[in-house]
């Protein structure tokens, strides 16, 4: 993969990207770092990518696991309500001031990056049980059990 060619591949994840980081990190200063850590990794390890179609599910895996060192590193979870300026979770206009948006970042993050990755990014389940190292028969039961425990985290809330 050439120079250019991954700078197009980058430039068109990176919406996804961000908000994969943000979904698990939540302060944007960390999600930055997280995102520039695996885009240099890839840059580095580009060579060990075996199918090109699978670049975005891959660089993703980098991110989660830039995000979870950085978790590692600080040791502490930065509450949502310390960072109001994120506008957009999804193309779909789902907002941070939105319900929905503050039911999700209160599940358990076992079910909230399946859900994230699946109705937000639109991997499939195999690429997700790829990405998050889960069987897709896992990666099936995290959403329906996610889907669930927000339904009934929304019907509180109405």
């Amino acid at each position: 993969m050439n120079k250019e060619e991954f700078t197009q591949r980058i430039l068109a994840a990176e919406l996804s990207l961000y908000r994969v980081a943000k979904s698990i990190l939540h302060n944007d200063d960390d999600c930055a770092d997280a995102i520039q850590n695996a885009i240099l990794k890839a840059w580095q390890k580009r060579h060990a990518l075996r199918k090109k179609e699978y670049f975005k599910t891959w660089l993703t895996r980098i991110v989660i696991n830039e995000c979870y060192q950085i978790i590692k590193e600080s040791q502490r979870y930065i509450p949502m309500d310390e960072y109001p300026g994120w506008d957009i979770l999804a193309a779909d206009g789902i907002r941070e001031e939105s319900v929905v948006f503050a039911e999700l970042m209160k599940l358990d993050e076992k079910y909230r990056m399946p859900i994230v990755l699946h109705d937000i990014e639109g991997y499939s389940v195999k690429e997700i049980g790829k990405i998050l190292h889960l069987t897709e028969t896992n990666v099936r039961n995290r959403l329906s059990r996610g889907k669930a425990a927000l339904r009934t985290q929304l019907e509180g809330e109405v």
